[in-house]
């Protein structure tokens, strides 16, 4: 993956995992879990606003917007008894949001292999979070169109 299409704050997440070793990992991804923030009033009481994420064992549900200015927001929920996958969302709710539209199509699809988890997960919560990454993109797609 090249860093030149990783936007900033996607490349700055990645660096925190990748300046860990390996045995210290699992537990800042639990630390991006505690800080999935709490979805905004507007889409609680709207559930049926947001999109399940079939590829995910656990029921997460992502909601993704584009502004008039081409600016990308992204809200998530996950179940607290999913901590590695609510850690996932959250690393992408804090990755994406702010990030224009285009920067968020250029995100490369091995993103959630190249944070160094690969081997501290299992491969079926890895392709949960492609999930998500893919549904975001395809989202933004979307709410351009």
């Amino acid at each position: 993956m090249s860093d030149s299409t990783l936007p900033e704050s996607l490349a700055d997440i990645r660096s925190e995992f990748l300046e860990l070793p390996e045995s210290d990992r699992l537990q800042l991804l639990l630390e991006f879990s505690g800080e999935l923030p709490e979805l905004p009033q507007e889409l609680a009481d709207h559930p049926e606003l947001s999109e399940r994420v079939a590829e995910c064992q656990s029921p997460v549900y992502i909601f993704v917007d584009v502004d008039d200015h081409d600016i990308v927001s992204m809200h998530a929920t996950a179940p607290p008894e999913a901590p590695t996958t609510r850690g996932f969302a959250g690393i992408l709710v804090q990755g994406i949001s702010g990030l224009t539209a285009e920067q968020v199509l250029g995100i490369p699809a091995d993103y959630p292999q190249s944070i160094g988890l690969t081997r501290a997960v299992s491969p079926l919560r890895i392709a949960g979070m492609t999930g998500m990454l893919m549904r975001a993109k395809r989202l933004v797609r979307e709410r351009r169109a």
